[in-house]
């Protein structure tokens, strides 16, 4: 089995609305009759909107919706019926094959498939520093930056996903997908994110250690951090 993340556009004058509901009304039938199992799909709503200012932004425009989930394979000679599925949800789209590792599974939250996830979800594409090789920079990733992000952070959901290749001509050229979920709260409060609340000086702190963490492996420059909700479908 092959994991997928794509990444979906609505059209420029489409109500985001509805394009949010076609996405969940009509798309995940749509990949399971494809062949694909597990979708997720992570969407930008008002649910989300009082966590606007954590947005970060590379593309533009920025992606409307990402799509996850597994298929049989990946390649591209058994892709058709998934990628028109894909096509006839959005605008455009691109997709990257990748490789998961769940470090903090949802065991406190879980939800009844359909249903919208408890809290939002943090949806973040990622560039690794052009001054590094891949390998280094998977190194920090994996061997330290993991660590900081569990100890630091009000996060319950924690999957990372590293780009093995893009699947699909002109996708952006990222080198990992991350989802992290959080409580409600922390959208528009930094204490409830790090995991410091009522505790100024651990704010600080876990913000500091964040920051420089993320900071030694990451290129900023190239980097879409998108809060979303959370269907499981």
């Amino acid at each position: 089995m092959e994991k997928v993340i794509a990444a979906l556009w609505a059209a420029p004058d489409q109500d985001r609305d509805a394009f949010n509901e076609q996405l969940r009304s009509t798309l995940p039938a749509a990949l399971h009759a494809a062949g694909a199992s597990k979708v997720r799909i992570n969407l930008r709503d008002a649910a989300v909107a009082p966590a606007h200012k954590l947005i970060q932004q590379w593309q533009d425009p920025q992606q409307d919706a990402v799509v996850q989930f597994w298929l049989p394979s990946a390649n591209g000679l058994f892709r058709a019926e998934v990628d028109a599925a894909l096509a006839a949800h959005s605008s455009r789209f691109a997709a990257w094959l990748v490789a998961e590792s769940t470090i903090i599974p949802n065991t406190a939250h879980p939800v009844p498939t359909g249903e919208r996830g408890w809290g939002w979800s943090q949806a973040s594409f990622i560039s690794f520093r052009p001054d590094l090789s891949r390998l280094d920079a998977i190194k920090i990733w994996h061997s330290h930056h993991t660590r900081v992000a569990i100890d630091t952070q009000a996060n319950f959901e924690y999957v990372q996903n590293l780009v093995v290749r893009p699947l699909t001509e002109g996708a952006p050229d990222y080198d990992a997908f991350v989802e992290e979920c959080f409580p409600a709260e922390a959208m528009d409060d930094p204490a409830a994110f790090f995991d410091a609340v009522g505790d100024p000086a651990k704010l600080q702190a876990n913000l500091a250690t964040m920051m420089d963490s993320c900071g030694r492996f990451i290129d900023f420059t190239r980097i879409d951090i998108i809060p979303t909700s959370q269907y499981d479908c």
